[in-house]
């Protein structure tokens, strides 16, 4: 059976025995033998779902500053076009239990070979056992299109770099998937927006690697799909630039 990939934003299909396992944390090991620690989802659409990344935002106003591991600790500057080079690389950090207070990638984001992806929102600091209930969305694939770039988001990222003038938009932008909302709907998603955001997208997809008229890369559109090339103006709602769970 291939996996579910899991992503937190603040955070695949696992392969397990047809029993009933309760959510919570898992000890999972990669095919190289490295055991790791990580929260699985085992009730959303037949379960299996498990956390491979968490993106947490540590600082609103801070632009590729200290503790922006999915982008650029270091600042903006072309001499570095992939930023920390996180979506493609197998550099782990962070804990499952502290993935709302802090970036989390683990070796499951490499290591899984899964066929959708489930998105949860949750605001910042909510502790483990509260993630489901206080998630503002909740949202997963069903189109089973991650073989097509790999089996998992290190690979998607690989064949669709988020590296600075690496395409321009519209003509190289990457998939928009459509979602299936576990929790809220197309309408929760736009309402979170100012009525200038919404002109720029449709809800109801995840869009992956996805450029701006100046040719910085986002790494993913979460929830929407962008109908324009405006991204970074809206960059800290629905786009993440050079900064999942599978």
């Amino acid at each position: 059976m291939l996996g579910r990939i899991l992503l937190l934003t603040v955070l695949a299909l696992l392969s397990l025995p047809n029993e009933c396992y309760p959510d919570g944390l898992y000890f999972l090991t990669t095919a190289s033998g490295v055991v790791y620690q990580t929260y699985c989802d085992m009730t959303t659409a037949g379960g299996g779902w498990t956390l491979v990344a968490s993106v947490h935002e540590n600082n609103l106003y801070g632009k590729c500053t200290v503790g922006d591991r999915w982008s650029s600790e270091q600042g903006s500057t072309p001499d570095r076009p992939d930023g920390e080079g996180t979506w493609a690389n197998t550099r782990t950090f962070g804990t499952a239990e502290g993935a709302t207070s802090d970036d989390f990638k683990n070796p499951g984001y490499y290591d899984i070979v899964g066929e959708d992806v489930s998105v949860w929102h949750v605001p910042n600091d909510t502790p483990l056992k509260h993630w489901n209930c206080k998630s503002i969305l909740r949202y997963h694939t069903e189109t089973k299109f991650l073989p097509n770039y790999g089996g998992n988001l290190y690979q998607l990222f690989k064949r669709l770099p988020v590296r600075f003038n690496a395409g321009a938009c519209p003509a190289n932008n990457g998939p928009s998937i459509p979602i299936v909302y576990d929790e809220g709907d197309t309408g929760t998603t736009s309402n979170l927006y100012s009525p200038n955001a919404r002109a720029e997208f449709t809800p109801g997809f995840i869009t992956f690697r996805v450029f701006n008229h100046e040719k910085a890369a986002m790494a993913m559109c979460s929830g929407v799909k962008p109908t324009g090339c405006n991204t970074e103006h809206v960059r800290m709602t629905y786009c993440m630039i050079i900064r999942i769970v599978q």
